[in-house]
């Protein structure tokens, strides 16, 4: 298998680029090789090669473009573990949450699935929902904000 042949300045050129625009994603694709660069809600950026098989080539690293404030939010809910969010409960529904609603302490706000395991997180307190912070059926990271309660 062959892979995209992009060395490290082409990368920051099209996270730059990603940055800066209103895009949320960037594919690149070389025959069955193929590079996905997508933005996040609260400004991560993520490179994410898709493979069929194991790879041998260097892994691209992701490029993080964290928002300190967020992190120490005091209504920052994180995620408990690595996985895939979900904002609705199925496909065909509403959000569990939208951003203005009041949620109680025990409400679910996403869920995340982990080795095909649903999760839900729920709200450690009550409080207005003033920011989603990250975009249905995305990988999330373990302590990565979810959402701001206030």
């Amino acid at each position: 298998m062959a892979f995209i042949n992009i060395d490290k300045k082409e990368l920051q050129d099209l996270v730059e680029i990603l940055e800066e625009s209103s895009l949320s994603e960037i594919k690149l694709a070389d025959g069955e090789s193929k590079i996905t660069l997508s933005k996040a809600t609260c400004g991560t950026v993520m490179a994410a090669p898709v493979a069929a098989a194991p790879v041998a080539a260097a892994p691209v690293a992701a490029a993080p473009v964290a928002e300190a404030s967020k992190d120490e939010h005091p209504g920052a809910l994180k995620s408990p573990m690595v996985g895939n969010v979900y904002l609705k409960p199925s496909p065909d529904a509403d959000n569990f949450v939208k951003v203005g609603d009041s949620v109680s302490a025990g409400d679910t706000i996403v869920i995340v699935e982990a080795m095909k395991v649903m999760n839900p997180i729920k709200a450690e307190k009550s409080g207005v929902v003033k920011e989603i912070c990250v975009s249905d059926a995305n990988p999330v990271e373990f302590e990565q904000v979810l959402a701001i309660i206030e």
